[in-house]
């Protein structure tokens, strides 16, 4: 992807100002999450490696992306341990930067076994735009003491970036599910409509009870509905 946005030539400005323009143009969530993954690892100097922890209903925080399984497998290691910078930096709002993973106090058996997986520093930047707080992005390295200053401030920079650029892709997929459970259920009330001689209204409580109790969601129980050309059983709706 470096071809498409060019090298930095001093003025990081106009170059995040292009990487930027590139995360916000993906229409796919998964396809955006990859570009903020892989591209951080080339605008970040230093950094060898990344991953994207996000902030998810049922499992807490989670790998969305990483750019190989070494980095993927340190990641995992902090949800189970219960610690790390990256869990820190999710949660709060703090720039967490470990220099020296072999020495590192903060976090020792993440440290510990972060390092076994050859790694040797890292650096954990937030995520998060004016509505959604997404969750931090993982830098690490192999080399100690590879984020001088300057890579906190260009990591910072383009965190920001890169949580518009998620924040709008996940707006636009929720959008897309949102018309797509629409039209199922519109086409689950046509049938229900010319099968029960029943109403709109009707037709729409019936498929909401179902969902409470068979504890689908809405979308899942019209799609049955329009498959089977009728409520499942063919039971005729009370009403």
């Amino acid at each position: 992807m470096r071809d498409d946005v060019g090298e930095p030539h001093g003025d990081w400005a106009v170059y995040l100002a292009r990487v930027s323009e590139e995360l916000l143009s993906g229409t796919e969530e998964p396809v955006t999450v990859g570009r903020v993954v892989h591209r951080a690892v080339e605008v970040v100097r230093g950094a060898e490696g990344c991953g994207l922890t996000v902030h998810r209903r049922r499992q807490g925080l989670a790998t969305a992306e990483a750019t190989d399984e070494a980095v993927r497998r340190a990641d995992q290691l902090q949800y189970d341990l219960g610690e790390g910078p990256c869990l820190d930096t999710a949660s709060g709002d703090a720039t967490l930067r470990v220099d020296d993973l072999a020495a590192e106090e903060r976090w020792p058996r993440w440290a510990k076994g972060a390092h076994e997986e050859g790694w040797r520093s890292t650096l954990s930047v937030k995520l998060c735009s004016d509505e959604d707080d997404i969750g931090a992005l993982n830098l690490y390295s192999r080399r100690r003491s590879a984020f001088d200053d300057h890579a906190v401030e260009v990591a910072e920079v383009y965190g920001t970036h890169a949580a518009n650029a998620l924040r709008q892709a996940r707006l636009v997929s929720g959008l897309r599910t949102a018309l797509a459970s629409r039209h199922e259920i519109g086409m689950a009330q046509g049938v229900l409509l010319a099968r029960y001689d029943i109403d709109a209204e009707q037709a729409f409580e019936v498929l909401r009870r179902i969902s409470n109790d068979a504890n689908l969601k809405l979308r899942d129980v019209a799609a049955r509905v329009v498959e089977a050309r009728g409520l499942p059983g063919g039971t005729p709706p009370a009403h």
